[in-house]
């Protein structure tokens, strides 16, 4: 079952967290510097966590992952996130008008991409 997660991290080291940062942007949307909106199934927000926790320093740095409400109220308060015309939707992919699956979570551009779900 999808659901709605945000993940948070606090990193010592400039390395690391650009590496954190470029890992979570390909499965995440970035909602501030270092906190994340991830929209997917519970197995895959394991892997994800499993492969963000392998680019942490477990003594000096904290990675957290905070489960969201299924009805609980979601919007947006003061400038914006995404740059205008970008949407992000969790809406199937027949829906958005990529043809194919069912689940087409992700970026919208005009209909351009949808981000991996894996950290490299």
């Amino acid at each position: 079952m999808r659901a709605d997660f945000l993940i948070a991290y606090d990193i010592t080291s400039p390395r690391r967290l650009g590496r954190m940062h470029r890992c979570l942007s390909r499965v995440a949307v970035p909602i501030e510097y270092s906190v994340f909106y991830f929209t997917g199934e519970v197995g895959q927000l394991v892997d994800v966590l499993r492969q963000a926790a392998a680019l942490i320093d477990q003594g000096t740095d904290d990675l957290r992952c905070y489960p969201l409400p299924r009805r609980g109220l979601k919007t947006r308060l003061g400038r914006a996130t995404l740059p205008e015309g970008v949407f992000y939707s969790d809406l199937p992919a027949a829906w958005l008008g990529q043809g194919g699956g069912t689940s087409g979570a992700g970026w919208s551009v005009a209909g351009s991409r949808t981000p991996s779900r894996s950290c490299p």
